[in-house]
């Protein structure tokens, strides 16, 4: 893990210590696209405590989760650990803590990985986003969704770096180079409960073809 890797987990460290920063259940958009789908293998990229992964192993999944703060790992193992016990778990979740900037995943291991608000500087988040493309198995999905650009200044919430906001032309170009066929790529509005505004999120749909 970089320097500046470990800088920014034990910033995350502490931030989970004090409480999980997110909604419970997965995201509008990771539900819509992923809900219809048979489980199979998944890659959960920068998974925090493991919203959801965990889902994702409700659902059948078998799950990998990868996040460089020990701490949203450790909680999202308690969690998947308590559903286990009381039988709530049909999947499976193996829990990980990595730089996904810099981890490498067995090639073709996965039939959905998903970059669900992975926000990183631009040289970073391109690493990610390349090495998670690898993981893509034949038939299988890369779905990403993070706060766009044009969040900043027309939506609610997210990073306020517009460094580190998604775009969805940078994404497809890399995906496309990648061997993926880009199925969606837009942006859409979130509703967020008490704000004036919708968030704006890209979304990025790929396949990679089946052989």
């Amino acid at each position: 893990m970089t320097s500046s890797a470990r800088g920014s987990a034990a910033a995350w460290d502490a931030r989970y210590a004090a409480g999980s920063p997110w909604p419970q259940g997965p995201n509008v958009t990771v539900h819509e696209v992923v809900a219809p789908l048979p489980p199979g293998r998944a890659r959960d990229v920068a998974c925090g405590d493991g919203r959801h992964a965990v889902w994702l192993a409700g659902l059948g999944w078998q799950v990998e989760a990868v996040d460089f703060s020990a701490v949203a790992v450790e909680r999202g193992r308690r969690t998947a650990e308590s559903l286990a016990s009381e039988g709530a778990l049909p999947g499976s979740v193996t829990w990980r803590v990595a730089d996904v900037s810099a981890d490498r995943p067995e090639p073709a291991s996965a039939d959905l990985v998903l970059l669900a608000f992975l926000h990183l500087p631009p040289d970073q988040a391109m690493a990610a986003l390349e090495l998670s493309a690898q993981a893509v198995a034949p038939g299988g999905l890369l779905l990403l969704v993070g706060h766009d650009r044009t969040n900043l200044d027309h939506g609610t919430g997210g990073p306020r770096h517009p460094e580190v906001l998604t775009d969805a032309e940078v994404v497809t170009t890399a995906l496309r180079a990648a061997g993926l066929l880009v199925e969606r790529a837009e942006v859409v509005t979130r509703p967020v409960e008490g704000a004036d505004r919708p968030a704006l999120d890209t979304v990025v749909l790929a396949r990679r073809p089946a052989e």
